[in-house]
């Protein structure tokens, strides 16, 4: 397969995409839950436990947050609270790569390219993204 082509697998449909989302979800803040509990049941529940139970979180959407058209540093909204968001949607969007179906950022635009096909009809692709 040439890297500026398709990809030959068909885009997800709804339930497996919200499938490999909610796992994705579930695999980041399942084990941020048990670091925190066991955080707090070693020096109390305080900052230092809320800290605790955020760093996976906050270091796991850095690293994926630019797949999705996110920046790194959206990853601090987990020290504010609505980090479980942004990172529900960055989940939602790994999930159905290499096709898109959000508009690439502006510095993201030279690497993309609108599908005309009809099976990918009015997607993105990313060529050498998640093969």
């Amino acid at each position: 397969m040439a890297d500026d082509a398709p990809s030959s697998r068909r885009p997800l449909g709804r339930l497996p995409r919200t499938l490999i989302a909610v796992l994705l979800v579930l695999g980041v803040t399942v084990p941020s839950l048990l670091i925190r509990e066991l955080i707090k049941a070693k020096v109390g529940n305080g900052p230092l436990a809320d800290l605790g139970g955020i760093a996976v979180p906050v270091a796991t959407t850095a690293w994926l947050a630019p797949g999705a058209s996110y920046r790194r540093r959206d990853a601090l909204l987990w020290l504010v609270g609505p980090g479980i968001f942004i990172f529900a949607v960055i989940a939602w969007r790994l999930a159905f790569l290499p096709y898109r179906d959000w508009t690439p950022r502006p510095d993201e635009a030279s690497r993309v390219r609108w599908l005309r096909d009809p099976q990918h009809a009015g997607m993105w692709y990313v060529p050498g993204e998640a093969k």
